[in-house]
């Protein structure tokens, strides 16, 4: 199921657009969109931080896994 938001036209992203300059005005909308990117950069450096967690973790794991299956294989050939 696609976002709302991606299934927008050309007529919809201009009254969005013009709404945004009536609420803002010429000089607020610089500021909205410094602040927007700024809590975009936060969130993209946010769950990178989260997948490197979760990449180290699991690499731990896998390491585990791979030292039982050598285990494994070792019994078998005997």
């Amino acid at each position: 199921m696609t976002p709302l938001f991606l299934n927008l036209g050309g007529g919809e992203v201009t009254l969005i657009i013009i709404v945004i300059l009536l609420l803002f005005g010429g000089k607020g909308v610089p500021n909205v969109a410094r602040a927007l990117g700024k809590g975009i950069r936060e969130f993209k450096d946010a769950a990178n931080g989260i997948q490197k967690d979760i990449q180290e973790h699991t690499g731990h794991i896998t390491n585990q896994v791979q030292e039982h299956i050598q285990e494994v294989k070792k019994e078998i050939e005997k």
